[in-house]
C-alpha cells in the first residue's frame, strides 16, 4: 500500500538506508492522523525486509510480520491500559530488548508512540538509550507535540516532519483503502486525518457530525438543553462527538488567526452571519482544553453526562471560562 503523501520522506529515508545512513535516533512529527505511526512501521520494514534490494518487499515473511506487529525484533512502546503514560519501567525493558542481539542478525527497532506519553522519569531513562546507542538499532519516536518532549530528547533526533495531506490526497487513499464513502464530508467533520478516520463509518460521521455541528449552533443561540444533550450524547459515540466538537473549535481558531481578528470579547466575525454570537479566542483555547482534558479522562470513572454538560453549558457566550466539571 502507498501513501502518495508520504513518498519525499520514503525516498530520503530509502536513499539513507541504502547509504547505510539511517540515523540510530529518528523522530517523526506528524500532523493528527497524517500516517506517523504507519511512516514507522515502514522503517520497520525497510529495516527489516528479506530484500534488501527493494525494501520493503511488503510480501515477505519478516515484512508480513512486522504488519501484523508480531516480528520479535520490533519493539513497540505505548501507554500500559491502565495509564495514559508511558512509564520509566516500560522504557528500561526496551532499552534491555534493544541491547540483546537480533533474531535475524539485522536490526532491532523500537517505536515510542506517543512519544509525548513519556513521563519525566521515562523520558530521562530514554535519554540514557539515546546517548548510549547499540549497534545497528534505531528508536523511532512518534508524537504529533514534540514540544511536550524535552530538549536533551530533541537534539539527539533526526526530525521528520508528515504534515496534513491534501484534500484530494486524503479522499483519493480513503477510497482506495477503504472503499466509496462520503469521505470530503467526513474530513470536513473531522478534519484531515485519513488515518484516524478510515476505519470509521462514514454515513455515521456525517451524521453525528451534523448533530453535532447543530448542537453548537443551538447553544450559541442559548436555544439547547444541555442536560438533555448531555445524556443522549453521553451515551452513543462519545469520543467520536468530542472529536467533532475539537475541530470545529480547531477551525473557529483558525479562522479567527487568519481573518486577523484576534477578539478579546464576544462579538460577531466574518465566518458567521452577522446575527450570530461567537466565542472569543480565550473562550474557544479555553473550550479546546476542556475537550481535550474530557477525551483523556474517558477511560476513568467520571460522570460523563454531567462533565458533557458542563462542556456544553460553556459553550455559551460569556460562561466560557468556567471550569470543566469531572464528577464521578
Amino acid at each position: 500500500m502507498t501513501v502518495a503523501w508520504l513518498e519525499k520522506q520514503m525516498t530520503t529515508l530509502r536513499s539513507a538506508h541504502a547509504a547505510d545512513r539511517i540515523s540510530h535516533a529518528l523522530l517523526i512529527h506528524e500532523s493528527p492522523g497524517a500516517g506517523g505511526g504507519w511512516l514507522a512501521s515502514w522503517i520497520a520494514r525497510l529495516l527489516l525486509c528479506a530484500h534488501p534490494d527493494r525494501a520493503p518487499c511488503g510480501a515477505c515473511a519478516r515484512c508480513q510480520k512486522v504488519l501484523a506487529r508480531q516480528h520479535p525484533d520490533v519493539i513497540r512502546l505505548e501507554p500500559s491500559e491502565d495509564s495514559r503514560q508511558i512509564r520509566i519501567e516500560q522504557v528500561r525493558e526496551l532499552a534491555q530488548e534493544l541491547a540483546l542481539t537480533s533474531h535475524q542478525s539485522g536490526y532491532k527497532v523500537g517505536i515510542v508512540m506517543p512519544a509525548d506519553a513519556l513521563n519525566r522519569f521515562a523520558a530521562n531513562a530514554l535519554l540514557k538509550t539515546l546517548e548510549e546507542p547499540v549497534g545497528r538499532t534505531v528508536l523511532i519516536l512518534v508524537t504529533t507535540q514534540p514540544s511536550r518532549l524535552p530538549a536533551t530528547i530533541l537534539s539527539r533526533c533526526q526530525r521528520i516532519h508528515v504534515p496534513a495531506p491534501t484534500r484530494a490526497a486524503a479522499v483519493e487513499w480513503l477510497e482506495r483503502t477503504h472503499g466509496s464513502g462520503d469521505w470530503d464530508a467526513v474530513l470536513d467533520i473531522l478534519g484531515e486525518a485519513p488515518m484516524q478516520v478510515g476505519e470509521l463509518d462514514a454515513a455515521v460521521v456525517v451524521q453525528t457530525g451534523r448533530e453535532v455541528t447543530q448542537g453548537i449552533a443551538e447553544s450559541l443561540a442559548g436555544r439547547l438543553d444541555p442536560v438533555a444533550t448531555a445524556e443522549r450524547w453521553s451515551k452513543t459515540d462519545l469520543p467520536l462527538r468530542l472529536q467533532c466538537i475539537e475541530n470545529w473549535l480547531t477551525k473557529r481558531i483558525r479562522e479567527q488567526f487568519e481573518s486577523g481578528v484576534q477578539l478579546t470579547e464576544v462579538g460577531a466575525v466574518p465566518y458567521l452571519q452577522p446575527s450570530e454570537t461567537v466565542l472569543n479566542i480565550r473562550g474557544l483555547f479555553g473550550l479546546l482544553d476542556g475537550v481535550q482534558d474530557l477525551k483523556s479522562a474517558l477511560e476513568t470513572p467520571i460522570n460523563r453526562g454531567l462533565a458533557l454538560e458542563s462542556l456544553l453549558r460553556r459553550l455559551v457566550p460569556g460562561r466560557q471560562q468556567q471550569p470543566l466539571s469531572t464528577a464521578r
